[in-house]
């Protein structure tokens, strides 16, 4: 392998590396006169909207920002390239800024990390079961449990509709 082909790999792997962990570091905002102009992603900023620029993380990438200082955190997107200051790690909107407090202190401390929702599964409260006709070669018999179960659920509906018209 030549030399190049190394520092691709390792290039890959720490990149990959870097968006799976929790970053600490400082954080900056950009300014208000900043608003209307475009950004790497191709959006246009406007201050009071809950985005951010970083140099790794992928557009549209949401990302959790903290202020240790006071715990208040933030979720924002990513839609911009930088900071290009040595030491800082995000700069945000300023709404972004305002939600965690930092808009006083202009460079403020942050622990950033990339969040991920969870699918929390639910069960709805209105289920639509199918009508099947269910019989066997001795004919038709009792009713399938959830037909029975669903004609008691109708006819409770129907008993709370008339007590609460």
């Amino acid at each position: 392998m030549n030399v190049k082909r190394y520092i691709t790999i390792l290039a890959a792997i720490i990149s990959f590396t870097a968006l799976s962990q929790t970053q600490s570091g400082k954080a900056s905002f950009y300014s208000k006169s900043s608003t209307g102009r475009p950004t790497a992603s191709g959006e246009r900023l406007h201050h009071d909207s809950l985005t951010c620029a970083h140099k790794t993380y992928p557009f549209g990438t949401i990302l959790k920002v903290t202020n240790p200082a006071n715990g208040l955190s933030v979720l924002v997107r990513v839609t911009d390239r930088g900071p290009y200051v040595r030491g800082r790690i995000i700069d945000l909107s300023v709404r972004a800024a305002s939600e965690i407090g930092i808009l006083a202190q202009g460079i403020a401390p942050v622990v950033v990390e990339r969040f991920s929702p969870a699918v929390v599964p639910f069960k709805p409260d209105e289920i639509e079961l199918p009508d099947f006709e269910i019989s066997t070669n001795e004919g038709s018999g009792s009713k399938p449990v959830w037909v029975a179960l669903k004609e008691e659920h109708e006819r409770k509906q129907r008993k709370q509709q008339e007590a609460h018209p």
